[in-house]
């Protein structure tokens, strides 16, 4: 395989996953990890990629969301982990703020026999909590969803947002790093996101390792907004001391 065709395929698959280790790469081009090593060096000075510790991260924006139930059924595990950790986070009698997303969403099975307040944000979350009585109160914002994502968005959702105010805000995220803060795929969605950490006196991010060092075009804010970051141990390395130096706690389960 010439360079050429070598760095085509690393910028190609560095592109499309988001972001790949040194040790991938080799895998995936035969070449050693001293050739990959150099290859990206070469790369992030032509500005195709971003160099980062063990790999490289692609320069362009997530923009591209992938479908709910394709998420759904993706890193399941991790995000029942991390589920767990958020709700070993959250006292009985608080009132919640849950996000949309299919980890807030494994977060609103384990809060639904339990003695707090919560109000969603997904019509999936919604179903999950008013299907089981009490303990549980559920509290359910206007709106309108968002197509085959089941988020509820609009000006009667920032209206509920307001009139508001909650212990806790457990929040989904499509990217978080430290430098670019906290980011979405959607406008509207965004906008949801911003008024429920405005009305929320602690906020807990619940998100997997793949969203990490990631950014997506709808800024939220900076991650010095969040108090706690739970995520999983696939979490890129240098983000997590990025996000801890910037007074993030992280937990990882």
């Amino acid at each position: 395989m010439s360079n050429a065709d070598r760095h085509g395929m690393i910028a190609q698959a560095v592109r499309e996953s988001g972001r790949s280790t040194v040790q991938e790469l080799a895998a995936l081009t035969g070449a050693s990890e001293m050739t990959i090593r150099r290859d990206l060096d070469a790369l992030a000075a032509q500005g195709v990629l971003e160099r980062v510790r063990g790999g490289a991260r692609t320069l362009l924006l997530r923009g591209e969301e992938p479908p709910f139930a394709l998420r759904a059924h993706k890193a399941v595990d991790a995000k029942r982990r991390i589920a767990a950790e958020v709700s070993a986070l959250i006292a009985d009698g608080e009132t919640v703020l849950l996000d949309s997303g299919t980890t807030c969403l494994e977060v609103a099975h384990l809060l639904r026999r339990r003695p707090v307040t919560v109000m969603a944000l997904s019509l999936q979350a919604v179903q999950v909590l008013a299907e089981v009585p009490a303990p549980v109160t559920l509290m359910v914002p206007g709106g309108q969803p968002r197509a085959a994502e089941g988020a509820l968005t609009g000006p009667l959702t920032l209206a509920s947002l307001a009139a508001l105010r909650f212990d806790t805000a457990v929040m989904g995220c499509c990217g978080l790093s430290a430098a670019e803060g906290l980011t979405a795929y959607d406008l509207d969605d965004a906008a949801v996101k911003k008024a429920a950490i405005a009305s929320s006196r602690r906020v807990v991010l619940a998100t997997d390792g793949s969203k990490l060092g990631h950014t997506a075009y709808a800024y939220v804010g900076p991650s010095t907004m969040l108090h706690t970051l739970v995520t999983d141990d696939s979490a890129p390395k240098d983000e997590v001391v990025a996000l801890e130096a910037t007074g993030v706690v992280v937990q990882a389960v």
